[in-house]
């Protein structure tokens, strides 16, 4: 997808970029008041979840039923799950093949365009494909990110209101930045003089399941421990097939770290949690750590049924990744160990969120402007947390949720 989105992506954006430039020249009305709002946002489940303040920022200023967002099919759980907006507003690209994928972007512009809308915002930061997205969704407000000195990857000119991408505020800031940019003349970017807010504006909401859901993962959680009611559990993401191999810890610390934890505490099963196309490399993990009381939840659960099992398990250890970040929509405690990109713009802004980090001088390496590519092929970064660091801070966290009986979702489920 990255290739296509810069092989291809290049020339649809600067042909693009021509058409805009002739409409610019025939245009002489003004864009009237924000009234619909459009989120392009199709990867990233976590980014998502950071955006969540924007989107409530959105529904405030045009009201929750004129909120839309464009996503990949296999993202839309994480908005459902955040219900900011209603679930007939969320367009969806499908990506399990390249005719599905063309089809259904197809369906997603003519659908975009039916829906006359005035306003879009552009939340990825340099990819070519989003640009497109928003340029042909038909809204004459756009708002997105642009390298005006080369400060990152080329996409076109094609929006409207272009903002300076700050690598020196966390991203849920600059997501909530892009849509005050909405209220605010297009010809006063890039200079823009609203004070970053504040982090803590609006607390993420609480994952609510059916009662149903909550009987099923009852019911596997029952099969799998043997126990009748959940016991305490501690979650192991080995995030087998990360999309940036460079952010894996390695596979046998997980094993490590697990055994140690099993020791420690008499009581406690540990899971490890997966895709479904990881489900052969983590039942290997739990064969490794050779114990009755740790299992594979890899492939066996979707992935509201995955929010279930963290507000029945105490704490979540995982690289950063998607679950880092929709695991705080549940009361469960979260240690992310962060290697090629910083804890300052993507940690999750949640109390219950814990970052460890080596913080080498080489990360980090991947950002927004260099698209995220990987030129490292050796993640010191990962490789410098040592499983004393991670297990300290498990049986610290693990400790004090005990002592405080800080456990009220599980007691629910």
């Amino acid at each position: 997808m990255r290739n296509i989105d810069r092989w291809l992506g290049t020339g649809i954006t600067l042909a693009l970029t021509m058409v805009c430039k002739l409409q610019n020249i025939f245009r002489t009305h003004r864009a009237g008041p924000v009234k619909k709002i459009l989120f392009v946002k199709p990867a990233e489940q976590g980014s998502t979840v950071l955006a969540h303040a924007a989107i409530l920022r959105a529904t405030k200023m045009v009201g929750r039923q004129n909120v839309y967002f464009l996503v990949f099919e296999e993202n839309r759980f994480i908005l459902d799950a955040l219900d900011v907006i209603p679930g007939r507003n969320v367009i969806c690209i499908k990506t399990d093949s390249l005719v599905s994928l063309v089809v259904s972007a197809m369906a997603a512009i003519r659908r975009m365009r039916s829906l006359e809308l005035d306003s879009a915002v552009d939340m990825e930061f340099f990819a070519r494909a989003s640009a497109i997205f928003t340029y042909l969704s038909g809204a004459v407000r756009r708002v997105g990110f642009h390298s005006y000195a080369g400060d990152g990857p080329y996409r076109g000119n094609l929006m409207t209101h272009r903002l300076v991408y700050n690598p020196h505020i966390h991203t849920a800031q600059s997501f909530e930045v892009m849509v005050e940019a909405l209220n605010h003349p297009a010809e006063l970017f890039p200079a823009f003089g609203m004070p970053a807010p504040a982090l803590s504006r609006s607390a993420l909401p609480t994952f609510t399941p059916q009662a149903d859901e909550i009987a099923a993962v009852r019911s596997m959680i029952r099969e799998l421990t043997g126990q009748a009611q959940p016991p305490p559990m501690i979650l192991l993401n080995a995030n087998c097939s990360d999309l940036l191999p460079l952010r894996r810890w390695d596979r046998h610390k997980y094993v490590q770290l697990a055994q140690r934890l099993l020791v420690r505490y008499p009581a406690v099963y540990i899971a490890f949690t997966g895709a479904p196309n990881e489900q052969a490399l983590v039942e290997h993990l739990v064969l490794e750590v050779g114990s009755e009381r740790c299992f594979s939840l890899a492939g066996r659960t979707t992935l509201r049924q995955l929010l279930i099992v963290y507000a029945a398990a105490e704490v979540l250890v995982t690289n950063d990744s998607g679950p880092a970040h929709f695991a705080t929509l549940t009361p469960i405690d979260v240690i992310t160990l962060f290697g090629p990109e910083t804890p300052r713009l993507f940690a999750a802004p949640c109390e219950r969120s814990h970052v460890i980090w080596a913080g080498t001088v080489c990360s980090p390496c991947v950002n927004a402007y260099n698209n995220r590519q990987l030129t490292c092929r050796n993640n010191l970064c990962m490789q410098l947390i040592s499983v004393d660091e991670v297990y300290d801070k498990v049986c610290a966290v693990f400790d004090r949720r005990v002592e405080n009986h800080s456990n009220g979702m599980q007691a629910a489920i």
